[in-house]
């Protein structure tokens, strides 16, 4: 009798399944061990994807102004720590630090963060081959092994997207060779990472325009260790020849293209330090440099206003002190810096429309990086080759 009133009060399991969606990952997590059936779900490729849709949809009905992702200095030392900190941005512009994760390995960098997943590269040249994709969340993570570097003068360049297509995950790495003593080098290689079928595969890097005219051409030098997603593609300023461009990767089409920078943007100034970046829902290049004219520091943003269009670039100047490091734009777009003091260097968040300069209350960072939608996720716990963390 008691076992039928059981029976009568089950939910219906289309039922069960929606509210475990519903749930956050560290009590999935746990719920793993309530029954075979559960295990199961959970741990399902289809409950993971739906699970992940919703965390998203949730994300982006929220009211703060994104997260930071910040792997700090250790303390007096000029090397990074082993734990990452996420801080939420309020409205109210301070900031929340909201969860704390050791790192899988030591002296790792921040490349790249998507529907939970972090990736991570090591640039040292011994070790620049290898990277890791970590779930900090449900503290899983996988070690991959690249092709090593070999020469004196090579030099790696990572980025990380996600290819909505195929709900999958890619990273784009580059090798390029720095001309010495006027040796010519060969021209940059390119490696891709799938993680639907686990494996690098390598790619010529063969540059069409963005419009599909005009002949292609090889890259000879990457700017930045780190490329921009945006729009589906991975970004980075390269260089072929005598010029340089945005070299763009599309990773559901797996094709280079190349968009150009705005026209003469190097007029009238010294450049320091030049970066790309998403602000305010557009593509973007922010230059600081010492203006000619009038021997000040300064930063020229220019926003190009249709994706892939030269003529839709547009510049805004602002006044801008010697910048040591900037780390992206927030969606609302202030400007992530971090400027060198008398005695520390302290990171700000930068009006560009009112020149305010709110200071980040976070401890210095060796590597940073903002998100608009950050979520916890459960991608990877349904993976081959996955390690944890609580074994090593």
């Amino acid at each position: 009798m008691y076992r039928s009133v059981l029976l009568s009060h089950r939910l219906p399991d289309d039922l069960v399944y929606d509210i475990l969606t519903r749930l956050p990952v560290k009590s999935l997590i746990r719920f793993r061990c309530v029954s075979r059936s559960w295990y199961c779900t959970i741990t399902d490729s289809d409950f993971i994807t739906k699970h992940l849709d919703r965390a998203n949809l949730l994300s982006k009905s929220n009211s703060n102004n994104g997260c930071l992702l910040c792997n700090p200095y250790r303390n007096g030392q000029y090397s990074s720590s082993d734990y990452l900190c996420t801080f939420v941005c309020n409205t109210d512009r301070t900031l929340t630090e909201i969860s704390r994760f050791e790192f899988p390995s030591y002296d790792e960098c921040l490349v790249g963060f998507s529907n939970g997943i972090i990736c991570l590269a090591n640039y040292a040249d011994e070790s620049s081959h290898i990277l890791y994709l970590w779930n900090p969340s449900i503290r899983k993570f996988k070690r991959l092994l690249a092709t090593p570097l070999i020469g004196p003068f090579d030099n790696a360049a990572f980025g990380f997207g996600y290819h909505s297509q195929n709900n999958d995950y890619k990273i784009l790495r580059f090798v390029f060779f720095r001309t010495y003593c006027g040796v010519k080098f060969p021209p940059a290689e390119a490696e891709i990472y799938t993680l639907s079928t686990d494996s690098w595969r390598r790619v010529v890097i063969s540059v069409e325009s963005f419009c599909g005219t005009g002949p292609n051409e090889s890259v000879d030098f990457i700017e930045s260790s780190l490329c921009l997603f945006f729009n589906g593609a991975l970004h980075s300023i390269a260089y072929s020849q005598d010029h340089n461009f945005i070299l763009s990767f599309d990773v559901n089409d797996e094709r280079f293209r190349k968009i150009l920078l705005p026209p003469n943007y190097l007029n009238g100034v010294s450049v320091y330090t030049q970066y790309l970046a998403v602000f305010k829902g557009s593509l973007a290049l922010i230059v600081f440099g010492e203006s000619v004219a009038e021997s000040s520091n300064i930063c020229h943003i220019w926003v190009m206003k249709e994706y892939g269009v030269v003529e839709s670039w547009t510049k805004r100047s602002v006044p801008m002190g010697e910048v040591g490091c900037f780390f992206g734009c927030t969606i609302n777009g202030e400007l992530l810096i971090e400027k060198y003091g008398d005695t520390q260097t302290q990171s700000f968040a930068f009006d560009p429309e009112s020149l305010n300069a709110e200071i980040l209350r976070i401890p210095e960072p060796a590597c940073m990086i903002y998100t608009a939608n950050f979520v916890e996720s459960l991608v990877l716990l349904d993976g081959l080759n996955i390690s944890s963390q609580s074994e090593k």
